[in-house]
């Protein structure tokens, strides 16, 4: 099955920067689409922004402008640029990838989180 390893979280100051990564392996891996998604302590996992394969991205409102999601098709890798970071975007980050591995059904698998503290 499809293996998914996000890193890159962090304690950043308010108005910093972050870099997430994930990359999802398997025996031989076809991924459509891929996102991130986070969780803070008593809310629901919220969509932060994905990409598909042919490059076209969504975003929530709440980072337009502030996050950038880029993709590595060959890879199968997924990055999140994140910038002006505010206090409310602390959270556990996600990784989503959408597809399968040979043998396997087409379906959502899912990363372990990474955590992301905005903090002064």
């Amino acid at each position: 099955q499809v293996q998914v390893v996000e890193s890159g979280g962090g304690l950043v100051q308010p108005g910093g920067s972050l870099r997430l990564s994930c990359t999802a392996s398997g025996r031989i891996v076809i991924i459509q689409t891929m996102g991130w998604y986070r969780q803070a302590p008593g809310k629901q996992r919220e969509l932060v922004a994905r990409i598909d394969a042919g490059g076209t991205t969504n975003y929530a409102d709440s980072v337009k402008g502030r996050f950038t999601i880029s993709r590595d098709n060959a890879k199968n890798t997924v990055y999140l640029q994140m910038n002006s970071l505010k206090s409310e975007d602390t959270a556990v980050y996600y990784c989503n990838a959408y597809g399968r591995d040979w043998g396997d059904p087409l379906r959502n698998y899912w990363g372990q989180g990474t955590q992301v503290t905005v903090s002064s």
